[in-house]
């Protein structure tokens, strides 16, 4: 608790008030400007934008200050509770860049239980981010080259990036969950409440699960979805097995799809198979219309999967992938590529998503579980890459067991599960808040892990637990999408 004190004392800006005269607008924190915030969908909204300081490294005496950032959309219930603070995924997402998007609606819908707080973590969104660093690593595209290779190439490239951040007066060992927790709790502070909700999915659970072990009696009741636990930033690979066998049992669900692919698994192993011995050669074409050649290996789908199978409705496009290169079609990994390759790009990485990770990191015995299922299983170890590649790859980042035990304790959690969701699995959400003695699961049945918009019903469950009511069922069922369907059509 000391760290946490001293943290709030370390503000430039507190708990100071102004009156505002818009009607149906709450008295603001200092520093506030009121702004018209705009959604990529054209709805607009009327909001606070504020910002406020904390230390870069609350460890470090002669840490610097960096400036965090926020969007506020005033309560519109009568009955407004504490602020609801939104923790956005990724690590690297941002809260006001996720309200832009498709979830403005329930961000606006959520005014009704208090202040919605889209919360811009440290280095991201408007908050003070450190210079991302392009290192001098990069790959022939055309050459093969091993997992061994990959992992050099990623430690090559965090080694010129620690170089680069510390010369820009970057303290790395800021970029922990931890000291978002704190950030919360000043937060919290500068907004003048003596608690707070916190709504996350993702990253954003494990940020909130954080807090829970951190600042319990400054957190009021809490909503998460797709959780990831404080152990589990590197997923377990037979879990991803379990979840492409979830996956066939929906394809098989629709009888055309069913008949194409009988056997994801066998599938994906015979590819798989097939490239380690032969790679295939291709040519993408570039907007300018000329081609480049690409050497499609195995670790290259496996890569392409870990992405794709986050949510149901571009989940089938992996089968799809991996039939058409056993029969020797490039179609689907030509455009991919196209998609999200840049030839010749160096590695590139930010301090913020690449510092959480490390330092949340693995415990001894998970490392161990991780890396035999890797050997065997259909992804490897490339679901979380490049993590636990890069585990502990940064001396003194890493938080230790300590901080990835837990949380306990009666806050009241709403937990949203998606039985399709690829990235956090059902059965390891359920261990992540195993500790807590008052958690009411939905269950979200064909639902992946970008669950919130998939129906109204899960906001009518959000809304329920907001108003400390019961939520109405403990399982909502939601339509498959169609597995013949070609996302890039969409």
């Amino acid at each position: 608790m000391k760290r946490l004190t001293m943290a709030r004392a370390g503000l430039l800006a507190g708990a100071i008030f102004a009156s505002v005269t818009s009607a149906g607008l709450a008295a603001q924190p200092g520093g506030e400007t009121a702004i018209v915030f705009a959604a990529q969908s054209g709805d607009t909204a009327d909001a606070f934008r504020g910002e406020f300081q904390v230390p870069e490294n609350r460890a470090d005496p002669d840490s610097r200050m960096i400036t965090i950032s926020y969007v506020r959309f005033p309560a519109t219930g009568e009955s407004a509770g504490p602020p609801i603070i939104y923790l956005a995924g990724g690590p690297g997402g941002s809260g006001s860049g996720t309200a832009e998007r498709q979830r403005f609606p329930l961000f606006m819908a959520m005014r009704q239980h208090g202040d919605v707080i889209a919360f811009d973590q440290r280095g991201t969104g408007q908050s003070q981010r450190p210079p991302r660093c392009v290192s001098s690593q990069s790959a022939d595209d055309s050459a093969r080259v091993s997992d061994a290779d990959i992992i050099a190439s990623q430690r090559a490239a965090l080694s010129e990036c620690l170089a680069f951040w510390d010369s820009e007066g970057v303290d790395v060992l800021g970029y922990t969950t931890r000291e978002s927790v704190a950030d919360l709790s000043d937060l919290r502070v500068h907004l003048g409440a003596e608690r707070m909700s916190l709504w996350g999915i993702s990253y954003g659970s494990h940020l909130a699960l954080a807090a829970l072990n951190e600042i319990p009696d400054e957190i009021d009741r809490v909503i998460i979805a797709s959780a990831e636990g404080l152990d589990q930033t590197v997923k377990l690979p037979a879990r991803t097995d379990d979840y492409i066998a979830r996956l066939q049992e929906a394809v098989n669900t629709q009888p055309a799809a069913a008949a194409l692919y009988p056997d994801i698994v066998g599938l994906m192993r015979r590819v798989h198979a097939q490239l380690e011995a032969e790679p295939i050669l291709m040519q993408v074409p570039q907007a300018d219309g000329t081609s480049l050649p690409f050497l499609l290996q195995r670790h290259h789908l496996q890569q392409f999967s870990s992405g794709l199978i986050a949510d149901p409705t571009n989940a089938g496009l992996l089968p799809a992938l991996y039939a058409g290169v056993e029969r020797g079609e490039t179609q689907l990994p030509i455009a991919l590529l196209q998609y999200f390759w840049t030839p010749g790009e160096a590695i590139t990485m930010s301090a913020m998503p690449t510092g959480m990770d490390l330092a949340s990191g693995i415990s001894a015995d998970r490392l161990v579980l991780v890396e035999q299922q890797a050997e065997t299983s259909l992804l490897g170890a490339y679901l979380n890459f490049p993590m636990p590649q890069l585990n502990r790859a940064v001396p003194g980042l890493d938080l230790g067991p300590d901080f990835r035990r837990g949380p306990t304790g009666d806050t009241p959690v709403l937990l949203l599960t998606g039985t399709l969701d690829g990235r956090t699995y059902p059965q390891s959400q359920r261990e992540a808040v195993a500790g807590l003695s008052d958690v009411t699961q939905v269950t979200v049945v064909n639902a992946g892990h970008n669950l919130f918009m998939t129906t109204p019903e899960v906001g009518e469950a959000m809304h329920a637990f907001m108003r400390g009511e019961p939520v109405a069922s403990g399982e909502i069922v939601i339509e498959l999408p169609d597995f013949l369907a070609n996302p890039f059509e969409r």
